[in-house]
């Protein structure tokens, strides 16, 4: 790679942490039981039909237990949720049940869902796409649930101090 690209991915790579990007949880069941993590690199995609695309890194606990999921939950969460954040933005899968330390209930399609979230939707995945280090799930949305007002929600700038449970 020239020094020139170098330099471009360089300044990218900032202009991307400049930006305030929203922040969901994502969750799935898996063989093995439920599974979910923060995730960054997520946004509509689409308007008619309306698709989401959440990238998975494939490092990470949910995105092994995806592989054969057919729905994906995607979750809002309120700032004030900050146990949330760092359940699943900090803790990994491989090593505890992030599960048994929240309230969550069985979704559509088996999906779980958090109690805690401020709005969620579940997603039949339509496709999986390979985007460098993560996988891209799109999903079209099957069921929608708002709680109650949005508010203000995880964005980046609520993320940028933690210790993520896995590499990128």
């Amino acid at each position: 790679m020239s020094a020139p690209e170098n330099d471009a991915q360089a300044q990218f790579a900032s202009l991307m942490g400049q930006l305030d990007q929203p922040m969901y949880v994502v969750t799935v069941r898996g063989a093995d039981g439920p599974a979910g993590c923060l995730v960054g690199f997520a946004s509509q995609v689409s308007i008619d039909p309306p698709l989401f695309l959440a990238g998975l890194s494939e490092k990470n606990h949910t995105w092994r237990a995806s592989r054969q999921a057919s729905h994906l939950a995607v979750h809002i969460i309120p700032r004030a949720e900050d146990e949330l954040v760092h359940l699943f933005g900090e803790l990994t899968g491989d090593s505890i049940d992030k599960f048994a330390q929240c309230a969550w209930r069985d979704g559509p399609h088996g999906v779980p869902i958090l109690e805690r979230s401020a709005a969620w939707f579940v997603g039949e995945i339509l496709a999986r796409v390979t985007l460098g280090d993560h996988i891209g799930h799109v999903l079209l949305p099957v069921a929608v649930s708002r709680s109650r007002e949005l508010g203000r929600y995880v964005s980046f700038s609520d993320v940028r101090g933690l210790t993520p449970g896995h590499e990128a």
